[in-house]
């Protein structure tokens, strides 16, 4: 009966801890998003293979915390991959991986004055800039754009203008694939930034 009951003890034990393995690595994780994202090569791949490589990894980006998941949009290995999509295929990723609530906080961004919408602007910009210095790559992410001729992902003085003039609607629409996916960074922080509410306690 002791030995039933120890062997009984011992099985549950070890479902228990297979169970916790099994969804550890199953949970992912910002290291497991970059280790994917270098991993794919768009350009030897099938039509079919492509659409399958990238609805993985938006499933893996949309199943990261709001945290982990702006430190994964920092590598700039997501532009190398941007730059092998095709038109079509960078608009379905960014339908794939726009966040809940992104199209109402599009709506929301239109019904507020000009001077409410830049202080959003100017503050999703600010938290952009804060989470590159605390994650220490700012300088060197910086330094690799100049080399390369590419501008940040934060909106030109330009760019802020036309949001701020046009709104948010108008401007996503006209926007091409690229430019929205540079700007997707950006967009989700300021979604962020509406959601926070600290705008409006100003």
């Amino acid at each position: 009966m002791v030995l039933i009951a120890l062997t009984a003890f011992v099985a549950v034990w070890v479902v228990a801890i297979t169970g916790f393995v099994i969804a550890r690595n199953a949970k992912v994780t910002v290291e497991k998003v970059a280790m994917s994202l270098r991993d794919t090569d768009l350009s030897g791949l099938s039509a079919e293979d492509r659409a399958k490589r990238l609805k993985k990894l938006a499933g893996m980006l949309n199943a990261l915390a709001y945290q982990d998941r702006r430190k994964a949009r920092m590598d700039e290995e997501w532009n190398r991959l941007f730059k092998e999509m095709t038109d079509a295929e960078k608009a379905q990723f960014l339908e794939d991986t726009l966040p809940t609530g992104f199209k109402q906080m599009m709506t929301a961004f239109e019904e507020m004055p000009e001077e409410k919408r830049q202080k959003a602007i100017d503050e999703a910009v600010k938290r952009m800039r804060k989470a590159r210095e605390e994650s220490g790559d700012l300088a060197s992410l910086d330094e690799g754009k100049k080399k390369r001729g590419e501008r940040e992902p934060e909106l030109t003085p330009e760019l802020q203008e036309k949001v701020v003039k046009m709104g948010l609607n108008s401007f996503y629409k006209d926007s091409s694939a690229q430019t929205k996916a540079e700007l997707a960074p950006f967009m989700e922080e300021l979604q962020k930034t509406m959601e926070s509410g600290r705008l409006f306690r100003r």
